[in-house]
């Protein structure tokens, strides 16, 4: 419920301070004295784009502060916890103008965005007006309308949930159709590779060895001579020969020499072990480097036929036998695609079933509850003097989507026999205005959390039918709020709580006014309503018969 308006600098007015009250709150005025500048700043602070020109002149800023009652479970609380703002039982929301344009906002003291801004004025605020393109009169959104007037909201989420399903489904053939189809377009490259990779059967690192393994044995010849010449400087004919010497005349004086020849002895024994570690190494390099040479025309070989393949596929030698085992997998899509795609056709039938049952299952609440809304709406025209009309809910199929298979459109026909239309374009501005209201009463539940403003919906009606009107405001007011502009004295006289929009004039200054209007002020108000300019004695005899009716 909107509690309180604080507007400063906006337009013509300079500062108001409104205090709103739950049930009907009516808002008079004289034609130009700004009653639409109320509604322009409040749809300002709520994020609505509307006029550019808003600071008052002469001011620096304009500002308007608007303050909800927030109660539990108020769908106000999930806009808040998504945009990070800690609810509290008020909900306060400023925004500032600059001169040059600049718009500034918070809520709860949070700078936020328009956008959070529009988010929570769609969970607290409805505008029903003449030009009322965002609401009933929007076909696009008569569906949902529907939906929330048959309590439909579990179906919606199933036949939601039914066609991501579908979705889902149709994306995994589509993607199996079109791998299998790649595959099958290259199926005799696929083959063939993956033969000659298989023959081949390299392995990770084994170009690297191979290509050692060459260059070792190519200079096998060479450095072979240096080693066999080595081994012979290291064995019986060399060093070996010379060790083994010293240490036998060695040992033949030592127990002569008081000690003096026990480390070079020690010492020569630690030779003769790395001797023989040395002697070892080079015999098994000689081993190594004695090959057949048909081993380096078969090294040569195969070194050659990986290093051919790995630039025929573009990949390195050591890639070689991921990429075989990719090729190996797109061959497996092309011999199991037709199993796989038996199973994803199948689960595409099954999603399609799913889906077009919980459809119907939606579709068939809808024209449910589309019979009862065009009984309900018929009960509401009659006393609005327009009992010859006929209200119609129509659904026809439309394309398959998320909310279903239907299409929903209010139409009517404002005479027996007249061809039925968009209820925006076939009733005059009068009899539109009455479509609204019956509308909204059948459509708005016993607890609606929204505060509902009706901009002159009454105009163009008088007599019993404002009457009428008046009625059904203040029905729809009960337990709620709502806030409607009127001219209509029938209309006035039935509101909880009344205001009236002055402008006032000076020499250089026009600045309009709200004023709280009770008991004599408030006769009077509905008497110049009434009569005109000139309020007499009998004009107000017929405002209070009109509030005591």
């Amino acid at each position: 419920m909107l509690r309180h308006l604080e507007i400063r600098d906006m337009l013509i007015i300079d500062h108001l301070d409104l205090a709103f009250q739950p049930g009907l709150n009516v808002l008079t005025g004289e034609t130009g004295a700004g009653k639409s500048i109320l509604l322009d700043s409040l749809g300002f602070v709520l994020g609505w784009r509307g006029r550019a020109e808003l600071v008052r002149a002469g001011a620096d800023q304009g500002e308007v502060t608007a303050v909800f009652d927030l109660p539990a479970g108020h769908a106000a609380h999930d806009v808040l916890q998504d945009a990070g703002i800690a609810a509290e039982d008020d909900l306060i929301l400023r925004r500032i103008n600059t001169t040059d344009g600049r718009k500034t906002a918070w809520v709860n003291d949070r700078r936020v965005s328009g956008e959070v801004l529009r988010a929570l004025s769609d969970t607290l605020i409805e505008l029903h007006g003449q030009n009322d393109d965002r609401g009933l009169l929007n076909p696009r959104g008569h569906r949902q309308l529907l939906d929330d007037f048959a309590a439909a909201s579990p179906l919606v989420d199933a036949t939601r949930s039914a066609w991501r399903a579908l979705a889902t489904a149709q994306k995994a053939l589509h993607a199996a159709e079109a791998r299998i189809a790649e595959a099958r377009a290259e199926e005799d490259y696929l083959r063939h590779a993956v033969a000659e990779l298989d023959q081949l059967a390299p392995e990770a690192g084994e170009e690297a060895k191979l290509d050692a393994a060459r260059r070792l044995m190519q200079a096998a010849e060479k450095i072979r001579e240096d080693i066999a010449r080595a081994r012979e400087a290291l064995g019986l004919q060399g060093a070996e020969g010379m060790i083994t010497d010293a240490s036998r005349w060695l040992g033949g004086v030592a127990d002569r020499a008081e000690g003096q020849l026990d480390a070079p002895m020690a010492a020569l024994e630690r030779v003769m072990l790395d001797l023989d570690e040395a002697q070892q190494g080079v015999e098994a390099c000689l081993d190594a480097l004695a090959f057949n040479p048909h081993e380096l025309e078969e090294c040569e070989e195969r070194l050659f036929a990986i290093r051919g393949l790995a630039r025929k596929h573009d990949v390195l030698p050591d890639d070689l036998g991921d990429f075989a085992d990719g090729l190996r997998a797109r061959l497996t899509v092309l011999d199991s695609g037709a199993a796989d795609l038996a199973a994803l056709t199948r689960a595409v039938a099954d999603a399609q079933a799913a889906y077009d049952k919980a459809a119907q299952k939606l579709g068939a609440a809808r024209r449910a509850a589309a019979t009862r809304l065009d009984s309900a709406m018929a009960a509401e025209l009659a006393p609005l003097k327009m009992e010859r009309a006929v209200f119609a809910t129509e659904i026809t199929g439309a394309d398959a989507g998320p909310d279903g298979i239907d299409a929903v459109s209010f139409t009517v026909a404002t005479n027996p026999g007249a061809p039925a239309g968009p209820l925006g374009k076939i009733a005059s501005g009068g009899e539109l205005s009455r479509f609204l209201l019956a509308l909204k009463v059948c459509l708005t539940g016993e607890d609606s959390d929204l505060t509902l403003i009706f901009d002159e919906i009454d105009r163009g009606v008088g007599g019993a039918t404002a009457d009428a009107v008046g009625r059904r405001l203040a029905d729809l007011a009960q337990g709620g709020q709502v806030l409607v502009v009127t001219h209509s004295p029938q209309v006035a006289a039935l509101g909880g709580h009344h205001w009236r929009v002055e402008k006032q004039q000076d020499d250089s200054v026009t600045l309009s006014t709200v004023v709280a209007l009770d008991g004599h002020a408030r006769i009077d108000e509905i008497a110049r309503m009434l009569s005109g300019d000139r309020v007499t004695d009998e004009a107000r005899a017929a405002a209070r018969a009109l509030m005591d009716a």
